[in-house]
């Protein structure tokens, strides 16, 4: 097995708001992966006293543990206990109904000898690759469904966030949990995971650069941290360009790359 784990903030002055990390229990051929994005909130009060790098650190934690230890539980289970314990741990001190109380993507993945289960909840993506090297991506595509238009306002936003209709994210509720696009695969029809927040994804969704299975080809080659390099590399070029502008020229990006 071959594992990589790469994570970058978007502004050196901020501090990273992904969250990724690998299980391999001491027992069997089995293990776990989870990436989180923590969904920045814009400026102004969320009703919480807590940064989203603790709600995500807090989160992937319990979903790491839970993942891996818990393999009585569905994944879908697993995150919604893991939102539960989450909830738990502030709502003494946070307004944990506040529309924009911390959040997160989440992306999931457990496999043993024979299985390989998979759960996304919002815009990060997952990666799998087959042994002759196709390559499916898992993807929650309710926030894509969003018009622009819609999201360019942060009171339109607000109304579809976790909302019927809208898009949903790990926040304090965790019958979300029953939301997420969740499968499972036999592990013979995979050779290769990855995990990645929308800060990577870009390198295919924004910047056309290649499809999933040359994100999956430089990933083999040039590794985790190489994927980022290229993403960094594209929006510097972009900056250079004043006929684009976006809301975030780089995002913070993390990558969980794994060959089984």
């Amino acid at each position: 097995m071959r594992f990589e784990l790469a994570t970058a903030p978007g502004d050196p002055e901020r501090p990273n708001e992904d969250w990724a990390s690998v299980a391999l229990p001491a027992v069997g051929q089995g293990g776990a992966l989870v990436l989180l994005d923590g969904v920045t909130p814009p400026a102004g009060d969320y009703g919480c006293v807590h940064p989203v790098p603790w709600f995500a650190a807090r989160l992937g934690g319990a979903l790491l543990e839970l993942s891996a230890s818990r393999r009585d539980l569905s994944l879908a289970e697993v995150l919604a206990e893991a939102i539960r314990r989450t909830a738990e741990a502030h709502r003494d001190t946070c307004d944990l109904s506040h529309v924009r109380t911390p959040q997160a993507t989440v992306v999931l993945a457990r496999w043993d000898a024979d299985e390989i289960e998979h759960l996304v909840l919002s815009d990060s993506v997952l990666l799998l690759e087959s042994p002759d090297g196709a390559v499916r991506a898992v993807l929650d595509d309710r926030l894509d469904r969003v018009p622009p238009e819609v999201l360019a306002s942060l009171a339109a936003t607000d109304a579809l966030r976790n909302a019927e209709g809208g898009f949903f994210t790990a926040a304090a509720d965790p019958a979300v949990a029953g939301l997420a696009v969740t499968g499972v695969t036999a592990r013979t029809e995979v050779r290769a995971l990855a995990a990645l927040s929308d800060g990577v994804s870009r390198w295919v969704d924004m910047f056309g650069e290649g499809d999933w299975g040359d994100c999956v080809g430089v990933l083999r080659k040039e590794g985790a941290q190489g994927l980022i390099d290229r993403v960094r590399a594209l929006e510097r070029a972009e900056a250079a360009t004043p006929l684009v502008r976006r809301w975030k020229r780089h995002d913070d990006a993390a990558v969980v790359y794994a060959e089984l």
